[in-house]
């Protein structure tokens, strides 16, 4: 898996299984997880690499807030749901 910071990921297990995050750090195989609401960006999620699928989308991290990172990823469901819809 090609999977970097900034990355756009699903969660495919666990108690976040079809939630949205994004890449924060990738290392030794786990990934650094935020959403920017229940984990922030300064205490990121650790998920093993397995258990996460990319969305072939990217959002830049530098700069990022919790709240630009929550509308964002918020954005992308909202089009995964109306696109599922049609």
């Amino acid at each position: 898996m090609d999977i970097k910071t900034g990355s756009v990921v699903r969660a495919l297990a666990g108690r976040e299984k079809d939630r949205y995050f994004v890449a924060v750090d990738v290392h030794d195989g786990f990934v650094y997880l935020a959403d920017g609401k229940e984990r922030k960006l300064g205490s990121p999620k650790k998920k093993n690499i397995k258990h996460i699928s990319p969305v072939h989308r990217f959002i830049e991290t530098e700069q990022l807030t919790d709240r630009k990172l929550r509308q964002q990823l918020l954005r992308l469901s909202d089009e995964e749901k109306s696109s599922n819809d049609q």
